[in-house]
């Protein structure tokens, strides 16, 4: 692509996620915004997942994240179930291992027979903009307790760092369809998204071998439902993403980038010009210095789910629809991310 260079994070089985390079979008020449914005563009379009590198979020902020959600999650379950999840409308509290089942299915009684046979190995929880009217977070007590003062304040400053990346990938999206670079900014300046810490528990090796022939995983096959997704990872790996083959192809940790994926709403939003593809965590590839061993250590990812104001209409975005038509009425943002979240839990 004229202007820069586009590595590749991922190329197998015609799934090629690209590796770009942010830093040109952020404060490049003319030429070169356009051309970082097109590249992000076509990597959603191609593959539905970028890895980004250079984008702005210092590493010491992430792994201060993630240190403190290790902290939260060694808290006692007594501890943590008192702040359960508690309302899709809400979408903010713990979710112990087993409740959630990640899935495409929408029927009730098809989750609950799956989330039976093969629930989740993991736990997680959910962080929304502080001060929602009857939607508050749930956060340990913080009397004299150090580490839930610390937990409170770094997830909400990084809530508020991660809604700002959100800002300028919508507006890279936005130079990259060719209309105004701002076209977004009404729909994401409420910050209505969602930080999900995320908790895999070190398992046997067993666990992963069933007598069943079902896979087991630690996050079942799915498409998030909202605009993107900034997924932060350690090092252990696990995730994988579907190709057009229909095989899954393993979404390798590179220090220090975020892998990030359209959802289903921003595909609709598009008119189905962009990809929401599907996803899933399972045992993670073999290490050399898990040799020997008979569990897996724990892993930990740190999710940003991006969604447009909550209150918005949802209508297709000028130049996806002219000689195709839309696809899709409109519905408002809310709604139906509410409706979605209502099917999971």
């Amino acid at each position: 692509m004229a202007g820069i260079t586009v590595d590749k994070a991922v190329a197998k089985d015609d799934l090629v996620i690209p590796l770009i390079d942010f830093a040109p979008f952020l404060s490049g020449d003319v030429s070169s915004k356009k051309s970082t914005a097109k590249a992000i563009l076509n990597g959603f379009q191609n593959a539905g997942f970028i890895y980004l590198k250079n984008h702005g979020i210092p590493p010491s902020d992430v792994s201060t994240i993630f240190a403190n959600s290790a902290k939260f999650f060694a808290r006692t379950q007594e501890q943590k179930d008192a702040l359960s999840w508690y309302s899709p409308e809400a979408n903010r509290g713990y979710t112990a291992q087993g409740r959630e089942k990640t899935t495409d299915l929408e029927e009730r009684g098809d989750i609950e027979a799956l989330r039976k046979a093969v629930p989740d190995l993991k736990e997680s929880l959910e962080i929304g903009k502080e001060g929602e009217p009857g939607m508050p977070n749930m956060w340990p007590p913080t009397e004299g307790d150090e580490d839930a003062k610390v937990f409170k304040e770094v997830m909400l400053k990084f809530h508020d760092t991660c809604k700002d990346l959100h800002t300028q990938i919508m507006r890279a999206i936005a130079l990259g369809m060719g209309i105004d670079e701002s076209w977004f900014d009404g729909f994401t300046d409420g910050g209505d998204n969602t930080l999900r810490l995320l908790h895999y528990p070190g398992v046997s090796k067993s666990v992963f071998k069933r007598d069943d022939g079902q896979l087991q995983v630690r996050a079942g096959e799915h498409s998030d439902y909202g605009s993107i997704t900034l997924l932060f990872q350690d090092s252990r790996g696990g995730l994988q993403v579907r190709s057009p083959k229909g095989t899954f192809v393993d979404a390798t940790p590179i220090p220090d980038t975020i892998v990030i994926n359209a959802g289903d709403l921003l595909s609709r939003w598009a008119n189905d010009t962009i990809k929401s593809t599907k996803h899933r965590v399972v045992e993670p590839p073999p290490k050399p210095e898990d040799e020997g061993l008979d569990a897996y250590p724990p892993r930990y990812s740190v999710a940003y789910f991006c969604n447009p104001n909550f209150e918005r209409m949802i209508e297709a975005i000028p130049g996806t629809y002219e000689q195709t038509g839309k696809k899709y009425e409109g519905i408002k943002s809310g709604d139906y991310l509410v409706r979605r979240l209502t099917a999971t839990y």
